[in-house]
């Protein structure tokens, strides 16, 4: 009996402790909505496994905001160097005979008058005459002008004839000039020898003359090229597929072998409308500052033209693609504590900047440095 008792004593204590744990819990549960619907919220507990970027990781990264953009796209092109024509002057040996000194060489600066070459001649007593026949001719057509002047105003001579007169002057005055011209460039100098002067200021960039060779008369080919190349054309081969993209004005980068790293700038002023019938290409020209006479002619060439299309898309820094496994990723970022990885679909690639089919938004910011680092640290985990 006692021991009955005493179970019984113990149940009705674990039942009372019961309702007392019931009781507390009920009254923690209360306080708890109390405090939510008071706007309090409980601290949050703290996962040890959340990626958080460093302050140092912060400092390293860079930050760009995807925006709408008009597409653009190149067209590469390949070509070479050339002289502008229009600052290119030909050395000509106008008389035969043996060159006995050659004073400029391939690739060297020349001041105008400078001297070239001097040539020992037998035709330079022919070249003197002729300077000579050319000032008699222009003074005798003086006088004959003056004669018919005084004829036609005491009306003794027909107007035609006065007119022919005038023609007869203007025609040996010209090849007065011409012959000034000539020896300007080719100075007679005593012993029959004749000295070749640059035209212009420039650098040599042909020559086909040495020392002691014989010129022959009528000489076909210049002995000296001289051209400026303060500006210089770069010519360029336009396949067929690509020509109705192609307009006068386009801005036009120009890469070298020569200087890889460098990018000059141009654009596009002349469209030769023909097609070359064995390459099936058309050519266009791209006139080229070069104070620093970088590009020199004969340089193989790389020309890359941009042009836009109408299509506009979200577009981003190339940097900030992530490529792994034929896939394409960015790395999106909304502050320290929430940095993902999103897919994209690029649909265009043009210097340095990516515009894309899907996957992101305009105002969206996105991770465009170092962007790798923290797409390893949260795909490797």
């Amino acid at each position: 009996m006692k021991n009955l008792n005493s179970l019984r004593a113990s149940a009705f204590s674990i039942a009372k402790n019961f309702r007392r744990a019931r009781m507390h819990a009920t009254v923690l549960l209360l306080a708890a909505l109390l405090a939510a619907g008071c706007g309090v919220a409980e601290p949050p507990v703290a996962d040890t496994n959340a990626f958080v970027l460093s302050d140092t990781m912060l400092q390293r990264i860079q930050l760009d905001t995807v925006v709408m953009k008009q597409v653009e796209n190149v067209i590469h092109l390949y070509g070479r160097i050339a002289a502008d024509e229009n600052k290119l002057a030909s050395v000509f040996a106008i008389m035969s005979g043996q060159v006995i000194s050659v004073d400029a060489e391939l690739g060297d600066r020349v001041k105008k008058g400078q001297t070239l070459a001097k040539i020992r001649s037998g035709d330079v007593a022919k070249m003197e005459r002729k300077l000579i026949e050319a000032q008699s001719d222009r003074e005798v057509a003086e006088k004959n002008l003056a004669t018919k002047e005084e004829l036609f105003s005491s009306k003794l001579l027909s107007e035609r004839k006065l007119v022919e007169a005038r023609y007869d002057l203007e025609k040996a005055k010209a090849q007065l000039q011409r012959m000034n011209e000539v020896f300007s460039i080719y100075t007679i100098e005593a012993g029959s020898r004749y000295v070749l002067r640059a035209p212009m200021d420039g650098y040599v960039i042909g020559k086909s003359i040495t020392r002691d060779i014989t010129l022959p008369e009528d000489h076909p080919e210049p002995v000296f090229t001289i051209a400026e190349l303060n500006e210089v054309w770069v010519l360029a081969d336009v396949y067929e597929s690509d020509i109705a993209r192609v307009k006068e004005g386009m801005d036009a980068q120009i890469t070298t072998l020569s200087y890889p790293d460098k990018v000059f700038r141009g654009k596009v002023d002349r469209i030769f409308n023909v097609l070359d019938p064995r390459t099936r290409t058309m050519r266009i020209r791209i006139t080229l500052p070069n104070e620093a006479v970088l590009p020199k002619p004969e340089m193989v060439a790389h020309v890359k033209l941009t042009f836009k299309k109408e299509e506009v898309l979200p577009a981003i820094p190339a940097s900030a693609v992530v490529s792994d496994n034929s896939r394409h990723y960015v790395m999106m970022f909304k502050d320290r504590y929430n940095v993902t990885t999103r897919e994209v679909v690029p649909a265009f690639t043009t210097g340095n900047i990516t515009w894309l089919q899907e996957g992101l938004e305009p105002g969206e910011v996105i991770v465009s440095k170092n962007q790798l680092f923290l797409y390893d640290a949260l795909n490797d985990r």
